[in-house]
């Protein structure tokens, strides 16, 4: 089940959204401190996401009641009013295992991301520690990375950018690369 708005979404899955990109990440816990900074860091680059054919997708093991009164909190008392994205209730903590982001010790998820492709297979993944706020711009630059080599088939060696130079996946291309 999944909160978006004021709705409640039944049946909820990833399922839905193949032939799309989904960037998939877990939070602790709803009305804590660091996790509404990343919902709202979300929702303000969500238009970034949408035009790259990718949809944000938010995860914690909260019910979708907490969810929806969560929702209605503003943001000034550290609520995340005004998100639009689905947020998932893993009350059973199933999810949150089946992706290995569960801190069993404490019954919540670590701040894990995953990048899903239009196939439904996990392409990234990063794991955060509970006080380590993630970068929603570093999301952004590895869908960029995977859309970059999914239409020219060149590889995005490190730290690289939208605009940057792939290279070849050969021995010839690294070559060339460092070359240049």
């Amino acid at each position: 089940m999944a909160a978006q708005g004021n709705q409640v979404l039944e049946g909820f899955t990833l399922e839905q959204f193949r032939g799309k990109y989904v960037v998939l990440f877990f939070y602790p816990l709803d009305f804590t401190f660091v996790c509404p900074t990343e919902l709202h860091a979300f929702q303000g680059r969500l238009k970034e996401f949408e035009k790259r054919n990718c949809t944000v997708v938010g995860c914690s093991v909260d019910s979708h009641f907490s969810h929806h009164a969560w929702l209605r909190t503003p943001k000034d008392r550290g609520g995340v009013e005004g998100i639009t994205y689905p947020i998932i209730s893993d009350i059973n903590k199933t999810i949150a295992r089946d992706y290995d982001v569960l801190k069993s010790d404490a019954g919540i998820a670590y701040r894990g991301l995953f990048l899903i492709d239009r196939d439904g297979v996990v392409r990234h993944q990063v794991v955060n520690d509970l006080p380590l706020g993630r970068s929603v711009e570093e999301a952004l630059r590895v869908l960029d990375a995977l859309l970059f080599f999914e239409k020219n088939g060149e590889v995005c060696p490190a730290d690289w950018k939208e605009g940057s130079r792939g290279m070849q996946p050969t021995q010839e291309g690294l070559h060339s690369y460092f070359k240049s």
